[in-house]
């Protein structure tokens, strides 16, 4: 081949070489410059995937990391397998052990209107010594129902009716049994149908108007299912309650002859220590006296994640028969209170009452005499609705929220007081109260009778 002399400077990479290159009329003498440069460039590699050939290393066959990671990843999936396994033995054993019986329907309440062959509407001062700061009435403004259902709602007294700031607190009389007056009242003491605001003796108004409602005398079971489709309130120191008592006080005044509180909850934010419309609790109470009242031992609550019970409809449950009682949320495996009455144990060796005093006095078993374990939840109990407005019977406990009263001062008034602390947080409108779309109960066996609400 003819050897050329190839210039010192780039002719690939200098513009103006190319140009007068491309331009020369010798152009076969460029082309042979080009191949001379071309031959002198490194050969291109070809791509080739270990894969292709064969035979290759393999440095991570027996490295022992890869080894105990494998075995870690076992380890991990045995675990999930077996949370897998317990979780539905766990499931199957729960509904295994909840006894299957037959019911009927005795209610089926969708509360077109509020029923007065039903429901009492309770109007009286107080309620069941919870010691709360509302009186309830039968005014449209605390509970009436629409297209949602029944709406219960609580109210500022100076709000709804004409009684003023001052009167509250001083110089003011509330009569509930005087004709054309405030309501007929429904209490059964003087302390329930009336009370005079006297700032000097620390007696004052209730500061706030609600309502509740019961089935006494009208519809009530022993043994069965409840199921009530509500949604709670929002504003703090509000008590939501779907609850039962009994229809008579067979076994003594309360707590000896029982409560069953299928579902309470409290209207503050999701911040509250115990819980606020974020929690739901049911307990049993029961006690040979109102000092030894067993609650505790029967108590249990169930939060819910990333929402609260204000804003939607949940279903509050209860199952009760002669061996057993529970409560559930929105499902019978959802279960938040589970207790049974086992043979051969009573309710007052459950709750350890014997050799127990009260006011240097022995303790008296009011239920074993019946010779049934579930004494007293062995008679008939009735519905009620409603809700309440703070407490002084330690609901609310003192030191916790920012609670502005203590149980043991002047709760009314210190309550009213720091009203510009928590009626600010209290929702505007239907949804300050407790919304109840329906209430089914179902008799455990052959009903005597059946209602339907609306």
């Amino acid at each position: 081949m003819e050897k050329y002399d190839i210039p010192s400077r780039n002719p690939f990479t200098d513009t103006s070489t190319m140009a007068t290159t491309t331009t020369r009329p010798n152009s076969h003498r460029s082309s042979e410059i080009h191949s001379s440069v071309a031959a002198r460039a490194p050969a291109k590699r070809k791509f080739m995937s270990y894969r292709l050939r064969g035979e290759y290393e393999k440095p991570w066959v027996n490295d022992k990391r890869l080894k105990r990671s494998r075995m870690g990843n076992l380890i991990i999936y045995g675990f999930i397998v077996g949370a897998l396994l317990l979780s539905a033995w766990i499931n199957y054993n729960t509904t295994k052990q909840v006894g299957r019986h037959d019911y009927c329907l005795l209610l089926d309440e969708n509360f077109q209107n509020i029923n007065p062959a039903v429901w009492n509407r309770e109007v009286q001062v107080g309620g069941f010594g919870t010691g709360s700061f509302d009186w309830t009435t039968s005014d449209s403004g605390n509970s009436y129902t629409d297209s949602e259902g029944l709406h219960i709602v609580p109210s500022l007294t100076t709000q709804s009716t004409h009684i003023t700031p001052a009167q509250i607190e001083s110089g003011y009389t509330v009569n509930l049994t005087k004709a054309g007056g405030d309501g007929s009242c429904t209490g059964t003491t003087v302390e329930q149908c009336s009370v005079h605001s006297n700032s000097t003796l620390g007696v004052m108004i209730p500061s706030v108007q609600s309502a509740r409602f019961n089935t006494k005398g009208k519809v009530s079971i022993k043994y069965g299912r409840v199921e009530v489709v509500a949604k709670f309130p929002v504003g703090d120191w509000l008590w939501p309650a779907i609850w039962m008592m009994p229809e008579n006080d067979t076994y003594g005044p309360w707590p000896a002859s029982g409560e069953i509180d299928i579902a309470e909850s409290r209207g503050n934010g999701v911040d509250y220590p115990l819980g606020g419309r974020d929690a739901v609790s049911t307990t049993l109470h029961w006690g040979p006296t109102t000092k030894t009242d067993a609650y505790w031992r029967t108590s249990h609550s169930k939060h819910i994640r990333r929402t609260d019970f204000s804003k939607g409809f949940h279903t509050f449950g209860l199952e009760w028969s002669q061996d057993y009682l529970f409560t559930y949320l929105d499902n019978r495996l959802e279960q938040v209170l589970y207790w049974s009455f086992p043979s051969g144990q009573t309710m007052w060796q459950a709750g350890h009452f014997a050799g127990e005093t009260v006011n240097q006095s022995l303790l008296v078993d009011p239920w074993s005499q019946t010779g049934r374990t579930n004494t007293p939840f062995d008679q008939p109990f009735y519905m009620i609705l409603n809700v309440a407005v703070g407490s002084t019977n330690g609901f609310f406990p003192d030191g916790m929220g920012n609670k502005p009263w203590t149980d043991e001062g002047n709760a009314p008034s210190d309550f009213y007081k720091a009203l510009s602390a928590w009626y600010p947080t209290w929702a505007t409108g239907e949804t300050r109260g407790m919304t109840v779309k329906s209430v089914k109960i179902w008799q455990e066996g052959t009903c005597s009778k059946s209602k339907t609400g609306s």
